[in-house]
């Protein structure tokens, strides 16, 4: 009795690239991501990483490959590197790993221009920080957590105009080899992506590949 959320998708997305997601609200964004991250199991069809079958056996080691950037970042009351480098004990934590996603997501300068540089405390949901510091912080923890793929959900939404441009510009000098999945409401978040895909009436369907001249 449950109506179809997506149906008849058959796309591939190839590794390096980023990928822009557009659709209206309710049109199946979330599906579509949760099936990609193996949140969800398809009730009809297979979603392949290269030749193996995404299914209940390979769910976690898929998932240990991706970080999702969500559009409200959590930060505990504690310290830049603590944050970025989120459920590692202190002892544990690489500390030239963490300047190495934080350098890659645009923050560093501004963590060691802080009192405590790395060890200052970020405050209470990160208070301290605007959005869209809070925001770089949610990608370095991605990059910390040397993932192949990162997923950004509709993270810039509550960002101004030129925040917005700037984290994009960001996302745009990362690996070469990491994918990016980047879901936004508005076509322009997307302009720096290599392919579009619009989720409409159940479909997902190819609005833009810039590879093709």
């Amino acid at each position: 009795g449950k109506k179809t959320i997506l149906d008849d998708v058959n796309i591939e997305i190839e590794r390096g690239l980023k990928i822009g997601v557009i659709g209206e609200t309710g049109e199946g964004k979330s599906t579509f991501l949760d099936l990609l991250m193996g949140l969800l199991e398809p009730q009809k069809g297979k979603i392949y990483i290269d030749e193996t079958q995404l299914s209940k056996e390979t769910t976690d080691s898929w998932q240990s490959k991706i970080s999702h950037v969500p559009q409200k970042i959590y930060l505990s009351d504690n310290s830049f590197i603590e944050n970025i480098a989120f459920g590692k004990e202190i002892e544990k934590i690489d500390k030239n790993q963490v300047e190495l996603a934080a350098k890659k997501s645009q923050i560093h300068d501004f963590i060691i221009k802080s009192e405590n540089g790395y060890s200052e405390n970020v405050g209470e949901r990160g208070i301290k920080l605007s959005g869209g510091q809070i925001q770089r912080i949610g990608l370095a923890r991605a990059l910390y957590k040397s993932s192949e793929l990162i997923i950004f959900d509709e993270a810039t939404n509550s960002l101004d105009n030129l925040t917005e441009k700037l984290v994009m510009s960001e996302l745009n000098n990362l690996d070469k080899n990491l994918t990016v999945v980047i879901v936004g409401h508005r076509l322009n978040t997307l302009q720096e992506c290599d392919v579009i895909l619009e989720i409409k009436d159940k479909k997902v369907f190819l609005k833009e590949d810039k590879r093709i001249q």
